[in-house]
């Protein structure tokens, strides 16, 4: 079984520290995604950004390489990859000898493309390259709104509305304020959430509220994100839009869901949270 209750989170867990992809534990997309009606062709495309920050395996000699990792994982594939069963998998390069990095890379991509049933992309740097630039989300930070909320859930898509009257912008709102929780565990999962469309201006004020209507929330990262994508496309009816949430990292990993109605793939700059 694929659902999540059958996954490796909240069990008891013996860490292995040998290369196995039966470690890792794919989850169907479109249950969710029926949920929030969404079918064949998508209404967005976009990735999932994963950073790994605990990788390390053998080389040739027995001595340990340490590295990080990143991954981008289509929001066309047609299964996400459990978060636990990530890490495990992981770390069972620890005590396996490989030639290199580029070995490494090889056995990555063909395991994660295998598990998210569609290509996965894998960068390995080296921990002190300076490979990872640091920057929060851009744009206007929507936090310090006086809001009166009393709402945490679940997700409330009444609160999202326009001004309807007003002339078509193209604008950023940000909120550092996301909080959504793990589907078995229960455990939070804090977050930074981008906001960049065209249209009617959005009612920052419902915005906000919807937000944190997610705080209680129980759903997966890249799940959350695209709830947000269907909900203000529904009932803001924007020109374009993309959301693009940072989410802080957990047993090493963290993971980056972006959705858009454009083509262009965000970066991946790390927030002050990460």
């Amino acid at each position: 079984m694929s659902t999540p209750d059958h996954s490796p989170l909240g069990k008891h867990t013996l860490y292995a520290d040998r290369y196995d992809p039966s470690l890792l534990f794919p989850i169907p997309r479109q249950a969710k995604r029926d949920e929030i009606g969404v079918r064949e062709p998508l209404p967005f495309q976009g990735v999932d950004i994963w950073n790994a920050y605990e990788l390390s395996w053998l080389d040739m000699q027995g001595k340990p390489v340490a590295a990080l990792a990143e991954f981008h994982v289509p929001a066309g594939s047609p299964n996400i990859i459990e978060s636990k069963s990530f890490k495990l998998y992981l770390n069972g390069f620890a005590q396996e000898p490989l030639a290199n990095a580029a070995a490494l890379r090889a056995l990555l991509q063909q395991d994660l493309s295998r598990a998210a049933g569609a290509p996965v992309m894998v960068h390995i740097h080296a921990p002190r390259a300076a490979q990872h630039t640091f920057a929060d989300l851009a744009g206007e930070l929507i936090d310090a709104l006086p809001v009166k909320i009393d709402d945490y859930g679940p997700p409330k898509a009444d609160y999202l509305r326009t001004h309807a009257d007003r002339d078509v912008v193209e604008e950023t709102l940000v909120s550092d304020l996301l909080r959504s929780n793990c589907p078995v565990t229960g455990q939070p999962d804090w977050g930074s959430v981008q906001i960049a469309y065209r249209g009617a201006p959005i009612d920052r004020e419902g915005l906000l509220r919807y937000l944190v209507s997610f705080r209680t929330h129980n759903e997966f990262h890249e799940q959350c994100v695209e709830r947000i994508f269907i909900d203000v496309m529904k009932r803001c009816t924007p020109r374009s839009l993309s959301i693009y949430a940072r989410y802080t990292r957990r047993g090493g990993l963290d993971i980056n869901p972006f959705r858009s109605t454009d083509k262009d793939l965000p970066d991946n700059a790390r927030g002050a949270r990460q």
